[in-house]
């Protein structure tokens, strides 16, 4: 499996694709793949966050924790599913708490965030994959590793970076970035168990442009139509 990544991210995080545990995460996947394991999201969509958002044009992190695991769903988006499919029901959520924060009607059965991607939203899971129908199975494979490493390339060499951590396992990496030059937004998790403990009424979609604008950089436009 070739790693096709955008070129700025590569130069980035050139140094992570030979260490051996990323080594060790091609290899499990070509064994997956040689054994008949469906994986999640297809190979060429697995880097689907890093080709939309050049490391250059990173403004606001969204992280979540592993791809959807159903047939159809994962994109290499954070959150996202294609056109024509479903949005789950975080992601329902989410389009809840932009409504009710910032007024835009966020359109039904259309879930597929690329439009935040290419505005400099990464999207990005902790776990870059998952075989199918079974959650979090590829979470002990070396992708932990991986993103820890995003991130604080993130931290380290850009500065004014928004990072929405929702949930407790978004909330760990904040040890990773440094907040005297970046900014974290926390908040409880979009899924149905836990949304109403924090997440709504957080208000950061706003917060995230008002942020922005301080740093005379445009907003994200959060409509997907």
């Amino acid at each position: 499996m070739d790693v096709k990544i955008e070129s700025a991210w590569h130069e980035v995080l050139k140094n992570e694709f030979t260490k051996p545990y990323f080594l060790e995460i091609l290899t499990f996947l070509k064994i997956e793949s040689s054994a008949g394991k469906i994986i999640y999201p297809p190979v060429p969509l697995i880097f689907n966050a890093f080709n939309h958002t050049s490391f250059e044009k990173v403004k606001v992190v969204i992280l979540g924790q592993d791809p959807y695991h159903n047939p159809g769903q994962a994109n290499g988006l954070s959150f996202s599913v294609p056109t024509g499919i479903k949005p789950p029901p975080s992601l329902i959520n989410i389009f809840k708490e932009i409504q009710n924060d910032v007024g835009i009607i966020m359109p039904k059965g259309f879930g597929n965030l690329t439009s935040w991607a290419d505005q400099g939203v990464f999207l990005l899971n902790a776990i870059l994959t998952v075989r199918t129908n079974d959650p979090a199975s590829h979470s002990k494979i070396g992708w932990m590793n991986f993103s820890n490493a995003v991130i604080t390339k993130i931290s380290d060499e850009k500065k004014g970076v928004i990072f929405l951590l929702w949930g407790k396992f978004a909330q760990e990496k904040q040890i990773l970035i440094d907040e005297t030059k970046h900014f974290v937004l926390k908040a409880a998790h979009p899924s149905p168990f836990s949304a109403n403990r924090g997440f709504f009424g957080c208000k950061h979609f706003s917060k995230t442009n008002e942020l922005l604008a301080n740093q005379n950089l445009p907003g994200i436009n959060w409509n997907l139509l």
